[in-house]
C-alpha cells in the first residue's frame, strides 16, 4: 500500500505531461512557440505561487548552500515544453510522448543503476532490460505510424 499514492501520483502526472503538448501547441498556433513555452511556464508558476501560499512554507532556507547545477531543472523543464511544442503538431502526441518516455526511462535506468545525484541505486539487469527493449520496440511502432 505504501508505493500505491507515488504510483497514483506520477499516473495523474503522466496524464497531465501527455495533455500539456497538445494544449500548448494549440496555444502555439496563436502566440508562437516561445510565446506559449513563456506562457505555460508563467502560468505553472503562479499555480506553484498559490499552491505554495496555501501549503508550503515561504523559505529560503538552504539556498545558499546549493550547487549551480540544482538550478537547472527550470532549463530542462523549458526544453522539454518547447521541444513538445515543436513536436506534436509534426508528429503527433503519440509519438512524441513515446520518444520522450523512452529516453526519460533509458535515462532513469542509467541514473539508477550508478545511483546517481545520491539517490539510491537500482542495477540494470535482465528484467529491465527487457522491459526497457519492450519499450524502444514499443516507440518504434507508434513512431513508424
Amino acid at each position: 500500500m505504501s508505493q500505491l499514492y507515488p504510483v497514483l501520483l506520477m499516473i495523474c502526472a503522466g496524464t497531465a505531461v501527455a495533455l500539456q503538448p497538445s494544449i500548448n501547441a494549440r496555444l502555439a498556433e496563436k502566440t508562437g512557440l516561445l510565446e506559449s513555452a513563456c506562457i505555460s511556464f508563467a502560468v505553472g508558476t503562479a499555480a506553484l505561487l498559490v499552491a505554495l501560499l496555501v501549503f508550503g512554507r515561504w523559505t529560503v532556507k538552504g539556498l545558499s548552500e546549493t550547487l549551480w547545477w540544482e538550478w537547472t531543472g527550470g532549463v530542462l523543464g523549458a526544453f522539454f515544453v518547447s521541444a513538445t511544442i515543436l513536436a506534436v503538431p509534426r508528429i503527433g502526441t503519440a509519438a512524441a510522448m513515446a520518444a520522450s518516455i523512452t529516453a526519460q526511462l533509458l535515462t532513469a535506468l542509467l541514473l539508477d543503476h550508478f545511483g546517481l545525484f545520491g539517490f539510491g541505486g537500482a542495477p540494470i539487469d535482465l528484467k529491465r532490460s527487457t522491459g526497457a527493449f519492450l519499450l524502444i520496440l514499443g516507440a518504434w511502432l507508434i513512431i513508424r505510424r
